[in-house]
């Protein structure tokens, strides 16, 4: 099948008055709630998270339709500002993650180990996100602006998260590696230079394989619907991933670490699952100080949830900016299934992974760890099965007629 070389819109679009009425309130007063109930700080990543769901949706910044495109297509924009994404944000995180201080409060990466348990969750991760339809942070702002497949998607993500951590015991105990800092092993420079590079390579692969299947660089450029795309949207791509390596540098300077995601699903599943009488406190996984902590605790102290829901907010905002803030009930069976069976498996995936597309892949490579690396290239592996397998559950997968055609 063949679909526009970059999804347009309407021009002239108006603004939706009511979903753009409610997310600025419930922007304004749960920064409220939070700053007097918890502290500034909280108060502030949940802005921060609502500005992330906002420059999420403007920048339609999705990692599955990236990968997927060039998968199916050879088409690699969006991989390319992926690693102008990561390139900026080691420049920025690994002197302050090398110097353990960032304005003057420490600060630390995530650093995970990496081994079985990596290669097995980021693979089953990369066919959920093409089967789900979307990642982590792509399933928080495509909810948020108005997508109700992407519902059922998420709840399957946190019944599928819960259950991994049920399981995490047996996963920790295959063979892995010690959490390896690339900062601290090599040094602040080499690390860079390292990184740098890399990025460079698969950037210079992906001009090679887009110019040899279509003969060029296929134009990305989402054309304006308004006269203020800013405001509105939509944002250029590479605007999108500087946007989200400041608000992600932002995080770790108030919280003391990079952005992640999904470890609020685990939480969210294992309270349901308390609520109902299962006695999710006594497994391993949450009898650790810090995760009995959280779980014991309020989710407004959880600073993932926090954020979490501030992205789905700011997605909202945004898709009421644009004046697509227009959710649609009926989906296709096969799609349901697809979403129900993709979003265990991100779930479950996620925690044996260490983390998602954001808190495995970009603040885990941004942190220096090894394990981000494992998963890139565990998780692309699943995405070329993942989209092999879309057609099965009626899913398109994006073409473009090629050259002279």
């Amino acid at each position: 099948m063949s679909t526009a070389a970059s999804p347009t819109f309407p021009r002239g679009a108006d603004v939706n008055p009511k979903p753009l009425g409610v997310a600025l309130l419930l922007i304004i007063v749960g920064a409220w709630y939070l700053a007097q109930t918890v502290g500034a700080k909280h108060a502030a990543l949940f802005v921060v998270g609502a500005l992330l769901g906002l420059a999420l949706y403007h920048a339609a910044f999705g990692f599955t339709s990236a990968w997927r495109v060039f998968i199916a297509d050879g088409r690699g924009a969006g991989l390319r500002a992926q690693m102008i994404m990561l390139a900026v944000g080691v420049a920025l995180f690994f002197p302050a993650l090398s110097a353990g201080t960032l304005f003057g409060n420490p600060v630390n990466g995530l650093v995970s180990p990496a081994g079985t348990s990596v290669i097995v969750g980021a693979f089953m991760f990369g066919i959920g996100m093409q089967l789900g339809g979307g990642c982590a942070s792509g399933t928080l702002y495509t909810v948020g602006g108005g997508s109700t497949r992407m519902i059922v998607t998420l709840l399957a993500f946190i019944a599928g998260s819960v259950i991994a951590t049920a399981h995490m015991p047996f996963w920790t105990s295959l063979p892995q590696l010690k959490p390896v800092s690339l900062v601290k092993t090599l040094g602040l420079a080499p690390a860079l230079l390292l990184n740098w590079a890399v990025f460079a390579l698969i950037a210079f692969v992906t001009v090679v394989v887009e110019k040899r299947r279509h003969g060029r660089l296929v134009d990305p450029t989402v054309r304006p619907a308004h006269a203020s795309p800013w405001l509105h949207g939509p944002w250029p791509l590479v605007a999108g991933a500087v946007a989200l390596v400041v608000l992600n540098f932002a995080t770790l300077a108030l919280s003391g670490r990079p952005w992640g995601v999904t470890s609020a699903f685990a939480l969210w599943g294992a309270k349901a699952a308390q609520a109902v009488g299962i006695d999710t406190a006594s497994w391993t996984y949450w009898s650790t100080k810090a995760n009995a902590a959280a779980l014991a605790a309020p989710v407004s102290h959880d600073v993932t949830s926090v954020m979490d829901i501030g992205i789905v907010l700011g997605a909202m905002l945004a898709a009421a900016l644009a004046g697509r803030y227009a959710p649609v009930w009926r989906v296709p069976l096969r799609s349901l299934l697809a979403a129900v069976v993709g979003g265990l498996m991100l779930g479950y995936g996620a925690r044996l992974a260490y983390g998602c597309n954001i808190g495995a892949y970009f603040s885990g490579i941004v942190s220096g760890s090894l394990h981000g690396w494992l998963w890139l290239v565990a998780a692309f592996t699943g995405n070329v099965f993942g989209t092999r397998l879309r057609p099965l559950f009626g899913l398109e997968v994006e073409r473009v007629k090629p050259s002279g055609c």
